[in-house]
């Protein structure tokens, strides 16, 4: 294993080892509160005072996460790896974010009990790995004395029903995966690809009620009750999230994502909380979605900074608090004092006929799209939690789509970075009263091609926004942040459409409820783009040229 170790630490480039004896102890039980048994292995160095981190999973304790617990085990940390509630020997029903505070703070006193305990602790993991950190840290006292939070967010509630729609694709595909987790890992990777196509079918299956079973075989109990239990006033969702507590954690944070990753929005949300509180975590924003590789080098090698620093108290470089990755044509790492940085608002405005201009036109007749929920238009890259269908893609095979409509700039004559949050406002109006809105912003080459960006997603619904006499709704649109550099030559694209599926559940137009939605009705949407209906995206200017209508 410590030939394993070499080549992975040498690959990765990560800092040297500081043994290379590290003992395993596989299977420990942890008692917790009610009685439930949860099983652990302990990744112990040959290194008096080394102190412990924790990384309480899901998904099992062998195959890759095995490495990654003896490169940090080699570096001098005791770590512990601790199968969830309900998963991989661990006892009980794993329940998502149920259990994980209290079980987190029982396993935080055993570790207390422990002969190699020294008083302090880091925890580190991605994804659900993250959540389970969120959830004790309130709590843990200056005990905890850093947190590697990766592609995660204190809240999930907002991810899972972006704009009040449903993330079909990611929670079904999650329901999928935590399924094939009761198979070994070698016969996981077997039964993940077996199970492609039955999860394509069951993106498409109505009602979503039962796209769980189509999908998996069996019935999951947590997917039925984020069916159920989606409106915004929802109580089951309140001991599930743990964003109001944010303000009382102690430990200094370390936050990994990537512009393409499923919980940006959530995680963002969180540094800035954490910064109005007068916290200064780390920030590193990079060109990843969820599960890209380069996310995960990347963590790891942040990771490993912050716990030596910030747990082991060993010298720290020198850097700047937030660095993020500017995408496009000329872009690359900027260090940055702070998230979003200064940035001038500049408004591009729709134009009836398919254009995209800073300045609005006094007339138009309205942009007309038929939407068919029976033929919903799909989903193409950005954040999804399967790496190899996410990111950015060229978007003119959805572009070329009756149903999608497009507003072009003309080409750019100097470069246009922005860097900060993306919002749109679009006047709709609709002969149905249940609908989505969908804006994408793109970036076309001069080779034609059209690269998504960012985008958002709203569910409209009778009493949600006001409507005129004349029937038109006003839908603000928050697309995911941002940091992208449009090339000179390049255009501004502006995609509008009723939905993004199975991205997001879509909208059957009846106002059924989400999980027993099986009546589609189709309908026209308008959009407005004129003086008194200024439909248009508001882009963060860091550089501001002059730009071309």
């Amino acid at each position: 294993m410590r030939l394993v170790t070499r080549a992975a630490a040498a690959a990765l480039r990560l800092p040297a080892a500081r043994t290379g004896r590290v003992t395993v102890t596989r299977d420990i039980p942890v008692r917790v509160r009610d009685g439930v048994t949860l099983r652990a292995d302990h990744y112990a160095p040959d290194l008096p005072g080394a102190h412990c981190v924790l990384i309480r999973t899901p998904y099992g304790r062998g195959g890759p996460i095995r490495l990654l617990g003896r490169l940090i085990a080699e570096r001098g940390f005791h770590v512990v790896i601790q199968s969830c509630r309900g998963t991989y020997g661990s006892d009980g029903e794993f329940a998502p974010l149920v259990h994980e505070r209290d079980d987190g703070l029982d396993t935080l006193d055993w570790l207390r009990r422990q002969p190699w305990w020294t008083g302090a602790l880091g925890m580190f993991g991605a994804s659900y790995q993250g959540f389970v950190q969120w959830a004790v840290a309130a709590d843990a006292g200056d005990e905890l004395r850093a947190m590697v939070a990766v592609v995660t967010a204190s809240a999930t509630r907002d991810s899972t029903y972006a704009g009040e729609s449903f993330a079909l694709d990611t929670v079904l595909t999650w329901a999928e995966l935590l399924q094939a987790q009761t198979v070994p890992w070698l016969a996981r990777q077997w039964e993940l690809k077996r199970g492609q196509p039955r999860l394509a079918r069951a993106l498409t299956h109505l009602p979503l009620a039962e796209a769980d079973r189509v999908a998996t075989g069996v019935t999951v109990p947590f997917f039925q009750e984020w069916l159920r239990h989606h409106t915004p006033d929802a109580g089951y969702w309140r001991t599930r999230v743990f964003g109001e507590r944010i303000t009382e954690v102690r430990a200094p944070v370390a936050m990994v994502s990537g512009w393409q990753d499923i919980f940006l929005p959530a995680q963002l949300d969180d540094y800035a909380r954490l910064r109005a509180a007068g916290a200064r975590p780390r920030l590193v924003v990079g060109p990843w979605t969820h599960g890209s590789p380069g996310l995960l080098v990347a963590s790891l090698r942040e990771g490993l900074d912050w716990l030596d620093t910030h747990l082991a108290g060993r010298p720290a470089p020198q850097r700047a608090p937030v660095r993020v990755h500017v995408g496009g044509a000329g872009g690359g790492w900027r260090d940055l004092p702070d998230w979003p940085p200064p940035a001038t608002p500049v408004r591009w405005h729709l134009r009836a006929g398919g254009g995209l201009a800073p300045e609005p036109q006094e007339h138009g007749t309205p942009d007309r799209f038929w939407y068919d929920p029976a033929d919903p238009t799909p989903s193409l890259g950005g954040p999804l939690l399967v790496a190899q269908r996410a990111g950015a893609v060229d978007n003119r095979p959805v572009e070329a789509r009756p149903d999608v409509l497009t507003y072009t700039s003309g080409p750019l004559p100097e470069p246009v970075e922005v860097a900060g949050p993306v919002r749109a406002e679009i006047h709709v109006r609709s002969e149905l009263s249940y609908l989505d809105v969908f804006v994408r912003l793109c970036d076309v080459d001069r080779r034609g091609r059209s690269w998504n960006v960012c985008d958002g997603l709203v569910r409209v619904e009778p009493g949600r926004f006001p409507r005129d006499p004349s029937g038109v709704v006003v839908v603000p649109v928050t697309l995911w942040p941002t940091a992208y550099r449009f090339a000179p030559g390049h255009r501004l694209r502006v995609q509008v459409s009723g939905g993004a599926h199975p991205r997001y559940a879509r909208n059957p137009g009846t106002g059924e409820p989400l999980g027993t939605a099986v009546t589609l009705r189709a309908g026209w949407r308008e959009i407005l783009s004129d003086r008194e209906h200024p439909s248009g995206l508001e882009l963060p200017l860091v550089r501001t040229p002059s730009t071309a209508g």
